[in-house]
């Protein structure tokens, strides 16, 4: 089995189609797609159709789950302005995404960690610095789950993590967001360093699970420049750099 990870597109369509290019020559037997899809100043909209017409398997982060539950006055600016860019059609969509799923015995799917699609799985918030997690934390935040493969998303940084039984915890990185700034449970910056889009492919052989992280090129300049239309510099200087301003 060969599965294509990806996770975070947050609405850059141009990232994602450049993703989809690259595993396409590369052949996947199935894409799954993390879920943050669409949050975001860019083309929430179209990212979402583009997601409709593939046979892919997605599932609802964070952003998904605040654009069906909150009201547009509790929203920040990127699901606001997704929440009103979106027509019935895609909420409809949504709606139908699971929160997590078991692929199969050996792998199981999530945003976050298996418990919250908000907790950091293989990062941890120190003191507003955001540091790789302990062996003991992911133990922890496994809450149980024996899966030998496990994918998260949610905190855009790409690792595979080996568990105290052997397992092997995923994050493929972002697709489209590779730096944000986040002001809770404290405030802090998660930056990759690098404008690229990231996904991951999962390869299930005799010995095991093995785990390529990936980082492709596309036109990020085109993006950044929608940002700064949008009237968001910090989503431009991040689509440009990789960083924070």
């Amino acid at each position: 089995m060969r599965l294509a990870l990806l996770s975070d597109i947050h609405g850059n369509l141009a990232a994602l189609e450049a993703v989809t290019a690259d595993l396409r020559r590369r052949g996947v037997d199935q894409v799954v797609n993390l879920g943050d899809s669409l949050s975001g100043p860019l083309l929430p909209r179209e990212t979402a159709q583009f997601l409709m017409a593939q046979d892919w398997l997605s599932l609802a982060g964070n952003h998904e789950r605040q654009l069906l539950t909150q009201s547009v006055e509790q929203m920040g600016p990127s699901d606001a302005y997704a929440h009103a860019q979106l027509s019935t059609q895609e909420f409809d969509w949504i709606r139908s995404l699971p929160s997590s799923i078991r692929l199969s015995p050996d792998v199981f799917l999530c945003h976050g960690s298996p418990r919250s699609d908000v907790e950091y799985f293989l990062e941890t918030l120190d003191a507003g610095v955001v540091r790789q997690a302990t062996a003991a934390e992911v133990e922890t935040r496994l809450s149980g789950e024996l899966a030998p493969l496990v994918a998260c998303g949610h905190t855009h940084v790409a690792r595979v993590v080996h568990t105290r039984r052997g397992q092997r915890v995923v994050n493929p990185g972002s697709v489209g967001q590779p730096a944000y700034d986040d002001t809770h449970p404290v405030p802090h910056v998660v930056e990759t360093g690098s404008p690229d889009a990231r996904y991951a492919i999962a390869e299930q052989r005799k010995d095991g699970w093995c785990v390529s992280l990936l980082s492709v090129p596309y036109n990020h300049a085109a993006m950044a420049q929608l940002a700064r239309l949008r009237g968001r510099p910090e989503w431009e200087h991040a689509l440009r750099t990789g960083y924070m301003p």
